[in-house]
């Protein structure tokens, strides 16, 4: 056995094999998100999904608000911050996809590591 398979044996440890074993079956898009749930980052995700309805009702709220509105100035104002509402939903949205798809992208690198080691492909 060469020294970089004895390396690659050794950095897999039993906690990578269980981290795989949860893994085999592809995830659906309710278990991705879910997944988005835990880890060291668990906290900001929570936070995120949370603000991203906050951000939402306030929205919804200044679009109501728009409206009702009867200056330019303030119709100026409420559109500025549907505007601003909503583009901050979108880019937690986003943030939270680019998190969903780095487990991905960790579940399959996960997976040739396996690989590589039980195949011993250099």
């Amino acid at each position: 056995m060469s020294d970089f398979h004895q390396n690659l044996d050794d950095a897999l440890s039993e906690e990578d094999e269980a981290f795989l074993k949860r893994l085999d079956d592809e995830p659906g898009l309710i278990e991705q998100m879910s997944g988005a749930f835990q880890g060291k980052l668990k906290f900001w995700a929570a936070y995120a999904f949370a603000m991203s309805f906050f951000l939402f009702g306030a929205a919804i709220f200044c679009f109501w608000q728009l409206y009702q509105a009867e200056t330019t100035r303030d119709l100026v104002l409420w559109a500025t911050g549907v505007w601003c509402a909503m583009l901050s939903v979108g880019l937690i949205k986003i943030w939270f996809w680019m998190r969903m798809n780095h487990l991905a992208t960790l579940r399959e690198i996960k997976r040739v590591e396996l690989y590589m080691a039980r195949n011993r492909v250099a």
